[in-house]
């Protein structure tokens, strides 16, 4: 296990990537991220992470009942220990789950690289205008626990490494593949030349969920609540609904995408 490092003030430089995590998620930590809570913290220090951790920094009084997870740690992680008024110091609010780590990004592939480097036999999910960091994490989880390929962002979709949905997302963030760029006309191009059937979900959508079979290259299209995908997407796809109760029409887009996830795989 890794030797934990006590500190004696917030200030101490060690730990600056930390500072009021807060204001600084929304523009980025030098390729940093942050990962916070136990449930995520065991993904980050399996074999499952795609990306390398930086430190560690829990609440002293933690320590022993985090002792399993901590053997988890490669040798050299420096995993840092504070009381409660300074870990609260540190981050600029009250953290209360008492652990927290510092991720690095690293190299990120290309929206091109990403889809390059897809099996033959791929499953794939689209965001498009993705904004809710809630809704971002519950796409990432739920892609995690059906097995996609990837999850290919546009640039209007909010980061699935900001904080809060690594959170939700409970380590499928740092799981499943993923890249975030460019217009979505440019992602369904590169999409279209590879091979992939789109799959566009709307309640207004052409054919029934349980009636679509998935094809051998298969790309899943969301969209925003509320303005959902626009006419001249769905235009170059085959539109998706699922049937629900009279009178209703619409899901969360995560709850959609999980829906979706499971019966393109199991069905």
């Amino acid at each position: 296990m890794a030797s934990l490092i006590p500190l004696a003030s917030p200030d101490d430089p060690r730990i600056a990537p930390y500072h009021a995590i807060r204001e600084r998620d929304l523009v980025g930590r030098g390729g940093r991220f942050i990962v916070e809570g136990r449930t995520v913290l065991d993904v980050a220090l399996s074999p499952r992470n795609r990306f390398a951790l930086e430190s560690l920094l829990i609440a002293e009084s933690r320590a022993d009942a985090l002792a399993p997870l901590l053997a988890q740690a490669p040798a050299g992680l420096p995993v840092y220990t504070a009381s409660q008024p300074i870990l609260d110091g540190i981050t600029g609010f009250h953290i209360h789950r008492g652990l927290l780590g510092i991720g690095r990004r690293g190299e990120e592939p290309s929206m091109e690289q990403a889809i390059a480097a897809l099996p033959d036999e791929a499953l794939v999910v689209v965001p498009l205008g993705i904004t809710n960091h809630d809704n971002v994490g519950g796409i990432m989880r739920n892609a995690a626990a059906f097995g996609a390929d990837a999850v290919l962002f546009d640039f209007a979709s909010c980061d699935p490494l900001y904080r809060k949905a690594i959170r939700v997302s409970v380590g499928g963030s740092l799981v499943v593949p993923f890249a975030r760029e460019g217009a979505a006309e440019r992602i369904l191009d590169m999409l279209a030349a590879n091979g992939f059937a789109l799959l566009a979900f709307s309640p207004a959508g052409d054919h029934v969920l349980s009636q679509v079979k998935r094809q051998k290259r298969t790309a899943l299209l969301l969209g925003a609540e509320g303005p959902g995908l626009a006419p001249h997407i769905l235009a170059r796809t085959q539109t998706v609904r699922i049937p629900m109760k009279a009178g209703f029409d619409s899901l969360n887009v995560a709850t959609s995408c999980g829906i979706a996830l499971h019966q393109l795989t199991f069905g």
